[in-house]
C-alpha cells in the first residue's frame, strides 16, 4: 500500500494534466461554454474527481487563471534588469508583457475571459493579489533609477505607469476586434505584432523619457 508521500507525485501530475486540459478548453470556450465531462476526458480523469479537488466548475477556472496569473508574475519579477540601463531595463519589462501573451496563444482568450469573471464576482485571494507588490517594486525601482541618472522624470507613479504599461502592451491580444480595427492591422500576422510590439513600448517610454536640449 502506497504512503500519502508516495502517493504525492502522482497527485500532482494529475493536477498538472487537469489545469493543461482546463486551460485549453476555458480558452477555446469561455467559462459558460466548457462541459467538466469534456475536462475531465481530456485530463484522463473522472468528474468526480475534478469536483473533488475544485468544487465547482467556477473554482477551477480560478485554478487555471491562479495558474496563468503565478507564472507570468514570477517571470516578470524574476527578469535580471539591474544591471542594464533604466532604458534598456525598463523596455525589456515592456518587450516581456507583450512576449509573453505573442508566445502563449491562449493567455489572451483566458485574460479576457479572466476579466468578465472579475468584473462579476467577489475575487477570492490569488497569486496576482499576492505577487503584484513585488512587480510594483521592480516598476518603481527602475523609475527610481531613470531620474537617477536623468534619463526619466522625477516622481513618476509607479502603479499608474504599470497599470498602463499593462494594458497598452497586452491590449493587441485581448482586444483583437478594436485593435485591428484602430491600428489598420492583422493581430494575428507577424507584421502586426512586430509593429505593436516596438510602437507600444516606444509610446510607454516616451510618457517618462526627459528630453534633454
Amino acid at each position: 500500500m502506497k504512503t500519502a508521500v508516495q502517493n504525492e507525485p502522482g497527485k500532482r501530475n494529475t493536477i498538472r494534466r487537469l489545469i493543461e486540459a482546463a486551460r485549453q478548453e476555458f480558452s477555446e470556450k469561455g467559462l459558460s461554454g466548457v462541459r467538466m465531462e469534456e475536462v475531465a476526458s481530456a485530463a484522463g480523469v473522472t468528474k468526480q474527481l475534478i469536483y473533488h479537488y475544485y468544487g465547482s466548475k467556477e473554482g477551477l477556472f480560478v485554478a487555471v487563471l491562479d495558474e496563468c496569473s503565478e507564472r507570468i508574475m514570477s517571470e516578470l519579477v524574476g527578469l535580471e534588469v539591474d544591471d542594464l540601463a533604466p532604458s534598456e531595463a525598463m523596455r525589456t519589462m515592456l518587450n516581456h508583457f507583450f512576449d509573453q501573451y505573442r508566445e502563449d496563444p491562449l493567455l489572451g482568450s483566458l485574460a479576457h475571459e479572466g476579466i468578465h469573471y472579475h468584473n462579476s464576482h467577489q475575487t477570492p485571494r490569488n497569486r496576482f493579489l499576492e505577487m503584484a507588490p513585488a512587480l510594483i517594486d521592480k516598476f518603481d525601482n527602475i523609475l527610481r533609477r531613470g531620474a537617477k541618472s536623468g534619463d526619466f522624470k522625477p516622481d513618476v507613479n509607479s502603479r499608474l505607469f504599470l497599470a498602463t504599461a499593462a494594458l497598452v502592451t497586452t491590449g493587441w491580444f485581448t482586444n483583437r476586434y478594436s485593435m485591428s480595427t484602430l491600428a489598420g492591422l492583422d493581430t494575428t500576422s507577424e507584421e502586426g505584432m512586430n509593429t505593436w510590439r516596438s510602437y507600444s513600448a516606444d509610446f510607454i517610454l516616451a510618457g517618462i523619457t526627459l528630453r534633454h536640449e
